[in-house]
C-alpha cells in the first residue's frame, strides 16, 4: 500500500493552491508546533474587491512572544470574525454563487468563538475541505512526537504517519536535506503551482493568488475544476 503525506503551517482561508495540495494527499497534516511568523499566511489573506486585491488579517498577540508557535497564538480582538463577514459579504455579494454559499460562511464566521488562532484555521479548513469536496484526513503535528531537526522531523512525521510519499511546497527546495528521505525510502516530491486556468473573476484584472472564497463564490459547484491535480 502507498500512502501520500503534506506537512504544513495552518493558513487562513488560503488560496487554491492549498487546496490543491491537500487534494493531492491521503494525510494532511498541520504544522503549527513552528514558531508563528508575522505578515506572513497563517493569520491573513487576500480577497478581491473593486480597489483591487485587499487583505484580512486576525488580529493576534504578538507583543512579547516572538518565540511562541502557531499554535499558541491567540486572538487579539473577539470581534475580528464580525468585521472579516461584513467585508466579504460586501465586496462578493453580486457573484453567480454567493447567494448559495452565504449561510454557510456566515455561520463560519459568526459562530466562530474560538481563541486560538490554529483552531480558528482548522474550523475554516475543514469546512471548505468538505464544500470542494476533497475527502482527506486533516491531522495536527501536535497529536504526533516531534523530534529535533528540521528535516529529521519531516521524516520522522513520515514514517508515524507511515507515508510513502512526502509531497511538498516547492519553497522547500531551499531547506529540505532529500537524502535523509531516500534513506527512509519515503519518495520526496514537490508540487507544482504553475498552470491554474482562469475563472470567473469580479473585479478584473484576473490574480490567481487570492483566497479560495474567491474561487467558491464565483464558480461555485463547478470551484474543483479550477483546482489542479496531477
Amino acid at each position: 500500500m502507498t500512502k501520500k503525506v503534506a506537512i504544513v503551517q495552518s493558513n487562513y482561508i488560503p488560496w487554491k493552491g492549498y487546496f490543491d495540495l491537500i487534494s493531492l494527499v491521503d494525510e494532511f497534516i498541520l504544522y503549527d508546533d513552528v514558531q508563528y511568523t508575522k505578515r506572513d499566511w497563517r493569520n491573513r489573506n487576500r480577497i478581491k474587491t473593486a480597489n483591487g486585491s485587499m487583505w484580512l488579517t486576525i488580529p493576534v498577540e504578538v507583543k512579547g512572544r516572538y518565540y511562541q508557535k502557531i499554535k499558541e497564538t491567540v486572538i487579539s480582538d473577539p470581534e475580528w470574525n464580525h468585521r472579516h463577514w461584513k467585508f466579504i459579504a460586501y465586496n462578493y455579494s453580486r457573484t453567480k454563487y454567493f447567494q448559495e454559499y452565504r449561510n454557510i460562511f456566515e455561520d463560519l464566521y459568526l459562530g466562530c468563538n474560538e481563541k486560538f488562532l490554529s483552531r480558528i484555521n482548522y474550523r475554516f479548513l475543514t469546512a471548505i475541505c468538505e464544500i470542494l469536496g476533497i475527502e482527506t484526513k486533516l491531522s495536527c503535528s501536535m497529536d504526533y512526537r516531534l523530534i529535533e531537526g528540521k528535516t529529521e522531523r519531516l521524516v520522522d512525521l513520515c514514517k508515524q504517519a507511515d507515508a510513502t510519499e512526502y509531497l511538498s511546497g516547492p519553497a522547500a527546495k531551499a531547506y529540505i536535506d532529500e537524502e535523509l528521505f531516500r534513506k527512509e525510502g519515503i519518495e520526496l516530491r514537490y508540487i507544482d503551482y504553475s498552470g491554474y486556468p482562469e475563472y470567473n473573476q469580479l473585479f478584473p484584472p484576473f490574480e490567481h493568488h487570492v483566497s479560495i472564497i474567491d474561487l467558491i463564490f464565483n464558480e461555485g459547484p463547478d470551484a474543483l475544476k479550477y483546482i489542479k491535480r496531477d
